[in-house]
């Protein structure tokens, strides 16, 4: 699933692609994606004659604005977004196509299936589900060292579950947790309450900077993710733990290991990261 790095990378580029477009109309061939409103033709009807004005991020969803509307969606595990000239024909992954009045398309391929779109009337998406309940944004002023030590203060859950919560912080996913883990010296067993202070503070400091070196390498090629250019991410050629089991540490040599932690396959090094 796209993490905070590749949502990101989406976002810049799909703004750049899509931005002051005017909607024509809308084409739904797969409507159990539009989760809001629950009538297909509420969602395309609010929306035609709606014009791109500007493209946001809230933890791993999309926000697209438009005039009067914010369109959450969520890519889930394949979900992409591309702009194509009106006259190439749609595969048949294709399942929301946005026309735009200068005969350019917006469309929203899915081969599982998973993606879906909340529409909402401007400045109420982050009142309602799913946003509502989200944490702070990893590069806000409210990610501090401290609120992450409040929060973990209160956990009894392993330390790799408890990071995958969005309510504790968004944007985090199986790789750059276990890639802050590493490069914070954390086992992913450890229980949140028992990290010292310093323990906090390090992975605190790593969570900002895996993610912010990712974001600026455009995210990591994993399984198809590609932005909406059709460009890679080049953080893959930077990862420490995530996809190297059986590989030497690049810090100590020694083989990672790789678990179950949380119900999610976890990489790790034994030697780096004692439990």
């Amino acid at each position: 699933m796209p993490e905070l790095p590749e949502v990101e990378t989406v976002r810049v580029t799909l703004k750049s692609l899509v931005l002051g477009k005017q909607i024509k109309d809308i084409t739904v061939h797969w409507p159990k994606m539009v989760k809001h409103p629950v009538e297909t033709e509420q969602f395309v009807e609010a929306l035609k004659g709606e014009t791109i004005v500007d493209v946001g991020r809230r933890g791993k969803f999309l926000i697209l604005y438009t005039d009067h509307f914010a369109l959450v969606s969520h890519l889930r595990m394949e979900g992409k977004y591309s702009v194509y000239h009106g006259d190439e024909l749609p595969d048949k992954h294709t399942h929301i196509i946005f026309h735009f009045t200068d005969e350019s398309e917006l469309r929203y391929k899915d081969v599982r299936k998973f993606g879906t779109m909340h529409l909402f009337k401007k400045g109420e998406e982050l009142d309602l589900d799913p946003l509502k309940d989200l944490g702070p944004e990893p590069f806000s002023e409210i990610f501090t060292q401290e609120f992450l030590s409040a929060k973990l203060a209160k956990t009894s859950r392993k330390i790799k579950p408890a990071l995958l919560d969005q309510k504790i912080v968004v944007g985090l996913g199986n790789i750059y947790v276990d890639e802050a883990l590493f490069r914070a010296g954390i086992h992913p067993e450890r229980p949140g309450f028992d990290l010292s202070d310093e323990e906090i503070g390090r992975l605190h400091h790593e969570i900002v900077a895996t993610l912010s070196a990712a974001v600026e390498k455009g995210g990591s090629t994993i399984r198809s993710y590609i932005n909406s250019q059709g460009q890679i991410g080049m953080f893959q050629l930077d990862l420490f733990v995530y996809g190297r089991k059986g590989e030497a540490c690049k810090k100590c040599g020694f083989s990672l290991e790789k678990t179950v932690v949380g119900g999610r396959g976890t990489t790790y090094c034994p030697q780096c990261q004692k439990l």
